[in-house]
């Protein structure tokens, strides 16, 4: 009955521990995220152009909603046409209203017939996802 006992109050403080650390490295993982969001973003306003569509793209794949207003910024003032094509994909991946926005209003006012195309994929391809989601949701009912 001892032995019980003691093996039964050993796994209790192992179970303890365990979910002591286990919560501790969630909070140092969020906490390298948020750093590595900062950074990225720093990076979007870096003259390097490999570091800046890099940072473009990795915000996008990470739905970085504070990303936004940078990407749009670069959607409408770069005069380089893959950068703006770059930053329309990656407000697409992020989907943010006022992002998805700024694409549709590149759709009709960019200068270069790329961009335009580009950002109309990105768009109606957002309007396809939302109409098939609300098909979905009838069909459900």
């Amino acid at each position: 009955m001892k032995i019980y006992m003691f093996l039964v109050v050993i796994a209790m403080i192992i179970i303890l521990l365990t979910g002591e650390s286990f919560g501790r490295t969630m909070t140092h993982l969020d906490s390298a995220i948020e750093k590595g969001e900062t950074n990225l973003l720093i990076a979007l306003h870096s003259d390097n152009y490999g570091l800046r569509a890099s940072a473009a793209q990795i915000l996008g794949d990470l739905k970085c909603d504070e990303a936004v207003i940078p990407l749009m910024r670069i959607l409408h003032t770069s005069s380089d046409e893959n950068m703006r094509v770059l930053a329309a994909f990656s407000l697409y991946k992020i989907q943010n209203p006022i992002g998805l926005f700024a694409v549709q209003q590149a759709i009709r006012f960019d200068n270069s017939s790329w961009v335009r195309k580009m950002c109309a994929n990105y768009y109606y391809d957002t309007l396809r996802q939302e109409v098939a989601a609300a098909r979905q949701k009838s069909k459900i009912k």
